[in-house]
């Protein structure tokens, strides 16, 4: 298995301040089948997404957290990471908002969905005439 997260600056540091809050996975309960089904879902959604998008300049996904409220701008490549770390730790990873994106190059989910919606009922239009 290929972890893709980036590296801990205080890996091995006695002084990490972190080390107070315990490891997260003495916690963690796996997903149940359903939730590794909807994380299936969601990656393969993502794949299709970024395959009609990327080329049109979108660079990734908003993400309304729920965490500390904010709209997160999330690349391709980061979302299948976490997805992905999703699976296959049962937990999500740590976030870190973006620095200065432009949310010109960013689409919701729910507008990649419609997009994707669209591009679908285009095709069936075409090979229907």
């Amino acid at each position: 298995m290929h972890d893709d997260a980036p590296l801990d600056p205080f890996a091995g540091d006695p002084e990490d301040p972190a080390a107070a809050l315990g490891d997260p996975g003495d916690e963690t309960a796996p997903l149940s089948v359903t939730e590794r089904e909807d994380v299936l879902a969601d990656l393969a959604d993502l794949e299709v997404f970024r395959a009609l998008l990327e080329p049109l300049g979108v660079r990734g996904l908003t993400v309304d957290c729920g965490d500390c409220g904010k709209m997160h701008y999330i690349d391709w490549d980061l979302l299948h990471g976490n997805l992905r770390h999703l699976l296959d730790q049962g937990l999500p990873r740590v976030h870190e908002p973006a620095l200065s994106p432009d949310p010109v190059d960013y689409v919701s989910w729910e507008y990649a969905r419609g997009y994707v919606d669209g591009v679908i009922d285009s095709e069936e239009g075409r090979d229907e005439n």
